[in-house]
């Protein structure tokens, strides 16, 4: 498996994309109109914020999804029995946000989900006949009205030491919703399952913008588009000692949507929320 970079800007480039997303799950885009200081001023402010008792006052919420969740309280990864090494922010339009920190992430919060909703189109465009005649609505309607899009502000604290035995930064998993589009992390460290078995760094040189499928659109496009697992490693040497943000944007669809003869999106995403809850 190979990850050719794809120029926004060229003339083929929702061909190259769409191709890269069928063979790979993973797309990854140069040129894009994402403004690259705006993410820089981001991963630098909500570092910051994370370093601080602050965070605490905006704990998540069990209902809406919303807020900050602590190392203790992180996401554990379907078939794994660890949580990751992580703690993270979730932002909604409607949610809650923090004062500490600038509108920078609801400016790019905006910003991503225009970029998300026309590479959306790209899919749909780039989807053979019989796959596009099986989705129930076209894709750019299927967000429509839908303010379930999430922001998660992702921080890997530096390594203690002290870890659990076979704890990742982020276990091996796919992502639920459609597409999720996820700027280069200041450090490295996001791997792709290659079919052959074999793990594969995905590029990260800063200014990239990494875009995989979902599970989502994997279910309502027959696995035309596979949601490829994916993991975050553990670093080593002197990067065990630095701190990793990232910054996915995950693109949802409206929950009355049909994904296919099994499942809507509301269905299927109550399924898969079951799922997180037995298992922590």
């Amino acid at each position: 498996m190979s990850f050719p970079i794809v120029d926004y800007r060229a003339p083929n480039a929702a061909q190259q994309f769409g191709r890269s997303l069928h063979e790979t799950g993973f797309a990854v885009l140069s040129n894009h109109p994402l403004d690259q200081q705006l993410v820089s001023g981001i991963y630098a402010e909500w570092l910051a914020f994370f370093g601080t008792e602050s965070k605490h006052q905006y704990a998540f919420d069990p209902k809406s999804g919303d807020g900050y969740f602590s190392p203790a309280v992180s996401e554990t990864a379907k078939n794994h029995s660890q949580r990751d090494l992580k703690e993270f922010f979730h932002l909604f339009p409607w949610g809650r946000y923090p004062t500490e920190v600038s509108d920078a992430a609801s400016r790019y919060y905006q910003a991503g989900s225009a970029l998300a909703a026309e590479l959306l189109q790209w899919v749909q465009d780039q989807s053979p006949p019989v796959v596009r005649d099986s989705y129930s609505l076209p894709l750019p309607q299927m967000i429509e009205g839908c303010e379930q899009t999430l922001l998660r502000i992702l921080h890997y604290p530096p390594l203690q030491g002290t870890e659990p035995e076979g704890a990742l930064r982020a276990a091996a998993h796919g992502d639920i919703n459609l597409l999720t589009l996820l700027p280069a992390a200041n450090e490295p460290g996001l791997q792709v399952l290659g079919k052959n078995g074999d793990w594969i760094d995905v590029p990260c040189d800063f200014g990239l913008l990494i875009v995989n499928i979902g599970d989502m659109l994997a279910e309502a496009s027959g696995n035309y588009y596979p949601s490829t697992v994916h993991r975050v490693l553990n670093p080593t040497g002197e990067g065990r000692f630095k701190s990793r943000i990232s910054m996915p944007l995950f693109l949802h669809p409206r929950r009355d949507i049909v994904l296919s003869e099994r499942y809507t999106v509301g269905s299927y995403f109550d399924e898969r929320m079951r799922e997180l809850r037995n298992r922590s």
